[in-house]
């Protein structure tokens, strides 16, 4: 079984205020994951940057049906890793793992997932929305997904159609700055309350929450304090990083890709 593969940056957008995405091509690999899943992405020549910031591990936020190159996205901060992304020639070679995570749709068509996102947390969760929305998945969806403002939400467009293609897929965006002046959907912290407004009820749905540690516990602590068991909840926390040792221990788990304090809080 492939440990790593060699890809190719093909070419890279800003997605929304300070947030950028990044192609890869798996350069005729067949490169395999499921919706939701995160690999190693790492620098093939260490003088493209820092020797030991080499490497993140990162959330696949493109489908596993779209045909081309894997997307990555990420908050553009200042070190040594991003700044030499994104400086990067196309063309360069990264190192990617062989992807891993359990951070993916539940079988049980009868139970609706509840997305509970913060800022680039959405990554893995665009993933999931878009193969079901191009799989015509019977799953009721729901996505609670919360920024500062309107300008840093990434891919807000995209999930604007896919809830528009999906019937089955209901976004419930929300800002909690106060600069956002004209917003279609909700304002303030993702609560017990907004949820309220949205799910028929709390318990009954499995959860996926992704974002900064804080978020995360938040949201936990809500829904535990809700009556929702650990078994109904997924989470996939973006905090501090890690650092590659060898390709072959790429799939060890996930430390994801943001500075956490500068995520959205969400209570």
């Amino acid at each position: 079984m492939v440990k790593y593969y060699e890809m190719i940056l093909v070419d890279r957008q800003r997605v929304a205020r300070d947030t950028m995405a990044f192609w890869f091509d798996a350069n005729g690999a067949d490169f395999e994951f499921r919706a939701g899943q995160h690999a190693d992405f790492v620098f093939t020549h260490p003088g493209l940057g820092n020797e030991s910031d080499n490497s993140r591990t990162f959330s696949l936020a493109s489908s596993p049906r779209d045909k081309g190159p894997i997307m990555i996205a990420m908050r553009m901060r200042k070190t040594d890793f991003k700044t030499s992304l994104m400086a990067a020639a196309l063309g360069t070679k990264f190192i990617v793992s062989r992807p891993s995570g359990s951070f993916t749709l539940h079988g049980d068509i009868s139970r609706p997932a509840v997305f509970l996102a913060g800022g680039i947390g959405i990554t893995p969760i665009r993933s999931i929305l878009q193969q079901a929305t191009q799989d015509r998945l019977p799953h009721k969806l729901y996505l609670f997904y919360s920024n500062r403002e309107a300008d840093d939400s990434a891919f807000i467009d995209e999930l604007e159609v896919m809830s528009a293609q999906n019937p089955n897929f209901l976004l419930i965006s929300t800002v909690t700055g106060n600069k956002t002046l004209a917003w279609p959907y909700e304002r303030g912290h993702i609560n017990r309350e907004m949820l309220r407004r949205y799910l028929i009820g709390l318990q009954g749905p499995v959860y996926y929450i992704a974002g900064p540690s804080g978020m995360v516990s938040a949201m936990t602590d809500l829904l535990h304090s809700s009556g929702v068991s650990d078994d109904d909840m997924k989470t996939e926390e973006f905090g501090n990083y890690k650092l590659f040792k060898d390709p072959a221990q790429c799939a060890q788990g996930t430390d994801n890709h943001s500075d956490s304090a500068l995520w959205p809080s969400v209570g």
